[in-house]
């Protein structure tokens, strides 16, 4: 029965890669757009990277620029180039799964940073993450556990729980994982990271009040990985939840992480928004478009 179990898991994985191998890289690459002052800029790079200006403050959260993680390739172009970033106050990192901490884009945007601004950025990391990043070149290392916070100017930044796990490799499993809420002034973002939907949802929301959440939507089928997963009708149940003004979707359609098709989780999210009423307060971003709130 065992080997039964791994034949089918290594079969549905074999095709999983050589979908990703056959399948042409689509997208387009813009230059950012800077924001206005007192503005929230959103720009949506692709899966969980996001460039946010906010607070005065340049933030990338996730960054994740590789054409391929293993064997998995990148099905869409990065929204923005590395070079083409302004210099980066702070890097906001969720977890340490490959697709989320991605060592050589982390190490590039340290040293773009110093090349362009002299300064060393910032970068922060759940407990216990602090050995992966801390020889790419920053200037300032923060870890966080959840509900604890760091003041950048005039930007709070709050580490939140998620329903996940943080190992880098199998068993290093004491390594931390969850969202970032970010408040500066009355502008507030909630960046949840990799999660299954939980009740937590709900004390984020009550306790943090974020007006933008930018939630995952994809990697739910099977129906198992919906144990660290959200579905997109998972998803828009954490947005009521939150009690967020607008909800920009993310961890989708950039590596095939799952067995759904590419294009459903974009087409179930919309469904369930319009079947509940709130079709207007989700946005879906393109890659590299900058949105301001």
């Amino acid at each position: 029965m065992l080997g039964t179990t791994i034949r089918r898991k290594a079969k549905q994985f074999g095709t999983l890669v050589r979908h990703s191998a056959m399948t042409p890289r689509t997208g387009v690459t813009r230059k950012p757009v800077a924001a206005g002052r007192g503005e929230l800029g959103v720009t949506f790079i692709g899966h969980s990277s996001f460039f946010l200006q906010m607070g005065g403050k340049n933030i990338l959260i996730d960054p994740n620029f590789a054409r391929w993680i293993f064997v998995l390739k990148r099905l869409r172009r990065p929204g923005l180039r590395l070079r083409d970033l302004p210099p980066i106050d702070a890097v906001l990192v969720s977890h340490a799964h490959f697709d989320h901490l991605n060592r050589p884009s982390l190490r590039a945007i340290a040293r773009l940073t110093r090349w362009k601004s002299g300064k060393r950025p910032t970068i922060i990391v759940p407990r216990n993450v602090r050995d992966l990043v801390s020889d790419l070149g920053y200037g300032r290392i923060v870890e966080l556990d959840w509900w604890q916070n760091v003041q950048l100017g005039n930007l709070e930044i709050t580490h939140v729980p998620a329903r996940h796990w943080g190992a880098r490799m199998v068993r290093d499993v004491h390594r931390g994982y969850g969202g970032y809420v970010l408040r500066s002034g009355k502008q507030s973002l909630y960046h949840a990271g990799d999660t299954a939907y939980f009740d937590g949802f709900q004390e984020i929301g009550e306790r943090l009040r974020p007006e933008v959440a930018l939630l995952p939507i994809g990697a739910y089928h099977p129906a198992s990985f919906r144990s660290v997963h959200t579905s997109p009708e998972d998803a828009v149940q954490a947005f009521v939840d939150l009690g967020a003004r607008c909800m920009v979707p993310m961890h989708y359609g950039t590596f095939r992480l799952s067995y759904e098709p590419v294009d459903e989780p974009v087409q179930r999210l919309k469904l369930d928004a319009k079947r509940r009423g709130i079709e207007k307060k989700i946005c879906v971003l393109e890659e590299g478009v900058t949105k301001f709130f």
